[in-house]
């Protein structure tokens, strides 16, 4: 148990790290954004109860909004991204079928669940971020491409650390 509280600071303080030193900085074609360490949500144990996955999804946000200065907008999209993690893997995972190991991955839930599962949370996050960004439709295409954007962008980068991490097991 401690090794995986171990593991999963680590992942906390690198997931962040990587986005405010590098992710933060690049912007594909003036609209795709890679939010990469919702990753950290994506992954935090089934097993964990909704208060304390709701408490680090805060703090993970809090964290990077206090970094990047975003004034409160991870926090916000990060708490309900909590709130809708569950409800979206159950969504995708057959209900007769249980899972050995708690931690949500290609090689735990299979592939195209765990990929089904990531683009869903990867589009509800960028969905919330640059609504909350915007606060209003002002260029509801421009809107639309920055969501569509980023999500994929940010996904096809969950999608090569998951199987980094998968491989280095």
């Amino acid at each position: 148990m401690a090794k995986e509280a171990l593991k999963f600071a680590l992942m906390f303080v690198l997931l962040i790290l990587a986005q405010v030193v590098v992710f933060n900085h690049i912007c594909l074609f003036g609209v795709a954004i890679p939010l990469v360490f919702i990753y950290f949500v994506i992954k935090l144990p089934l097993t964990l109860g909704i208060n304390w996955v709701m408490t680090l999804s805060f703090l993970l946000g809090l964290t990077v909004d206090i970094m990047s200065n975003t004034q409160g907008m991870n926090a916000l999209a990060c708490t309900i991204l909590a709130v809708t993690r569950a409800p979206v893997l159950h969504l995708y995972m057959p209900r007769q079928e249980t899972i050995s190991n708690p931690e949500i991955s290609c090689n735990t839930v299979g592939t195209a669940v765990f990929m089904k599962y990531a683009l869903t949370l990867c589009a509800i996050y960028c969905a919330l971020f640059f609504i909350i960004e915007s606060l209003t439709f002002f260029d509801p295409m421009l809107l639309a491409l920055k969501i569509v954007s980023s999500t994929l962008l940010t996904f096809v980068v969950i999608m090569a650390f998951d199987s980094l991490a998968s491989s280095a097991k």
